[in-house]
């Protein structure tokens, strides 16, 4: 029996290098494919590690990274959208472009990496794609508007999804990481606003921040949201979403179980 291949994008840093060493050391064929492929590390020296660029805004990327992969080891049975950034500060300060980037990384290049692969899963009548999301596409922060925004949308994508692609036999799954998220911490640690115009947003500020540092504490590791995803894609259960991480799952579980009004204090408590 031949080993399973999975496809990591975004496998230079984070989530994403800790996972491809994790399906790595439980002796799955790795793609680890990321922008820079300068930036592999240590995975570049495994056996069972195939490193290749992908950029997820230039589809030809994604389409040689996928060939690489299957050339290299026969087989691809699992894709993990990891690759991403996090867009943060003051709606009014962010620039189009930078609001354009965003979403042409957060959402429109999972969507560029599923539209490549879900033909060949559809031909070999299998596969499982898991779009790594945030709790901010879940509950809305403050100061992180535009990035939370793009992974909002990128859940409604994947819950749709989700069902056409089990018509194929194709899974499509989604884990939600919380207070590890590199965004919502980094946004908590340093004041964003930087137009000077525009400091009328600075006592909104403090207090935003001083409430997602408090949400941001005893974050996950990087290593800890890589369990969480191997675990996802091995565990063969029919499970659209998945919430690793303790810290902040009390913001989700106040958006499904609350009315409307009492969530509306419950978060503006929290984050305000």
């Amino acid at each position: 029996m031949s080993k399973k291949t999975v496809l990591i994008t975004g496998s230079s840093t984070g989530f994403g290098q800790a996972t491809a060493r994790l399906f790595a050391d439980k002796d799955w064929n790795v793609a680890a494919a990321m922008g820079d492929v300068k930036a592999a590390g240590d995975l570049a020296g495994r056996d069972n590690v195939l490193v290749s660029r992908l950029d997820v805004t230039d589809p030809a990327t994604i389409d040689q990274a996928i060939t690489a992969a299957i050339e290299r080891f026969g087989n691809l049975d699992a894709v993990i959208n990891n690759a991403g950034y996090g867009q943060y500060g003051i709606f009014e300060t962010i620039p189009h472009e930078s609001i354009q980037h965003n979403f042409n990384v957060n959402l429109f290049g999972v969507m560029n990496v599923i539209r490549a692969i879900v033909p060949v899963f559809r031909q070999q009548k299998k596969g499982l794609i898991l779009n790594v999301s945030s709790v901010g596409g879940l509950v809305g922060l403050p100061s992180v508007s535009i990035y939370l925004s793009a992974k909002l949308a990128l859940e409604g994508f994947s819950e749709a999804l989700s069902h056409e692609l089990a018509s194929q036999n194709i899974v499509l799954k989604i884990i939600v990481p919380g207070g590890d998220d590199t965004a919502i911490h980094a946004c908590s640690a340093k004041p964003i606003a930087e137009d000077g115009d525009l400091d009328c947003y600075g006592s909104m500020l403090e207090r935003a921040n001083a409430a997602l540092s408090k949400l941001t504490k005893n974050m996950t590791t990087p290593e800890h949201i890589a369990a969480a995803i191997y675990d996802a894609v091995t565990d063969d259960i029919k499970r659209l979403r998945y919430l690793p991480g303790d810290n902040m799952k009390h913001l989700v579980e106040a958006r499904q179980e609350l009315s409307e009004d009492e969530y509306e204090n419950y978060r503006r408590v929290q984050v305000a």
